[in-house]
């Protein structure tokens, strides 16, 4: 069982009128919104709280990417993964990931993933993204191209690991006479790849082929992630294997306190911060973005988003974020671990506009009061 702190490094200072304004976070949110000086105060913090917790003893660090947003500040995580490599010696730096369609020429993808496992002395994971919906309205990319594009870049940047260049690559949308990137990663064959994931058979379909590992994505009611994983499961029988633990994450945001009620003082306020000023404007979906198998898919989990949620208890049942005591927290995870047979679990510590001292602690009671115990009810995995 692995533990992963994962950040979104958001921006926690949206008002409910700018919202009410514009009705999104994202996009067309203004960046008149956004003060440099605030935001070097808090990309520093950030990147303190990430580094913190290979101390506090967790097996990695999760960055992330996404653009033209107030939900999470990092349109760049590489840039970020680079500094937590050079200022770290043990944790895995996981990048889930960039988004391969958004990239032209992609072999900077392949270029930069290589300086990340060659800084961090093989540490990388490598995750490769089609990118959310809002990025399309962002970049204008052609959504009904994202799917070929990403599978394309894909190829390349591993032909690019794995064989030595240089060598000529003619696809559909990217054409080279000459692929030879300098360097090539440290771990052979290349780095893990993480791809996550909200419901799209496609997807789960692709990863279960190349045997690569599947991230479920936060935000849904805990019935989406039983859902999806055994449509994984499914899909690596497919192929002719039963899908291995460590091919599975559950991304899921978590706070503990000394009690229960201490615990939903602290937090609740942020949680809805999240829900209600950030994630407004995720939920826009290009035309051509999805199959029609997968829209249907993703269309039944409609009315099991976090934005759908309207009370405390809808967040408590639906295990939108697990939140409590130590031993509150333990025996939830520990009950969904088992019912969905993750054996990564990505945790976010930090939530919407949740303070700099509260992320602490809760990051300390999480390692030291729930992390060990995990670890023990499940050592096989």
């Amino acid at each position: 069982m692995k533990f992963f702190f994962f950040h979104l490094m958001p921006w926690p200072h949206v008002s409910s009128e700018s919202i009410d304004k514009h009705g999104s976070a994202w996009v067309w949110y203004p960046n008149s919104y956004y003060d440099p000086k605030e935001g070097s105060l808090l990309y520093n913090r950030y990147l303190d709280e990430l580094q913190y917790a290979e101390e506090a003893g967790f097996d990695g660090v999760c960055v992330n990417e996404h653009h033209q947003n107030a939900y999470g500040t990092m349109p760049s995580p590489n840039l970020f993964a680079a500094t937590l490599a050079r200022n770290t010696e043990r944790v895995k730096i996981a990048v889930i990931g960039n988004a391969l369609p958004l990239y032209n020429p992609p072999l900077r993808v392949a270029e930069e993933f290589a300086i990340l496992d060659v800084i961090s002395e093989g540490r990388l994971i490598a995750g490769m993204v089609v990118g959310g919906p809002p990025e399309y309205y962002s970049f204008r990319i052609n959504p009904a191209e994202a799917r070929e594009r990403f599978s394309e870049a894909h190829d390349l940047i591993l032909r690019s690991w794995t064989e030595d260049g240089p060598f000529p690559f003619n696809g559909k949308y990217y054409r080279y006479q000459w692929v030879n990137p300098w360097p090539k990663p440290m771990q052979k064959p290349h780095p893990p790849i993480w791809i996550p994931g909200i419901g799209s058979l496609e997807t789960m379909e692709f990863v279960a082929k190349k045997r690569y590992s599947y991230m479920g994505i936060p935000y849904f009611h805990i019935r989406v992630f039983e859902r999806n994983f055994k449509a994984f499961d499914e899909a690596c029988e497919r192929e002719g294997y039963k899908a291995d633990p460590e091919q599975k994450g559950w991304l899921v945001p978590v706070y503990v306190a000394e009690s229960d009620s201490k615990a939903r003082e602290e937090y609740e306020e942020h949680l809805w911060y999240f829900a209600k000023r950030l994630l407004p404007g995720i939920d826009i979906y290009p035309p051509g973005y999805t199959s029609p198998k997968s829209a249907i898919r993703i269309l039944q989990a409609r009315g099991d988003f976090m934005l759908d949620a309207k009370d405390w208890d809808d967040i408590d049942s639906g295990a939108y974020a697990i939140v409590g005591s130590p031993d509150t927290v333990r025996d939830k995870m520990a009950h969904y671990i088992e019912k969905l047979g993750v054996g990564n679990v990505l945790c976010l510590l930090q939530l919407g506009s949740l303070p700099a001292d509260l992320t602490r602690k809760n990051t300390d009671m999480f390692a030291a009061e729930v992390m060990p115990h995990l670890r023990k009810d499940f050592p096989d995995l």
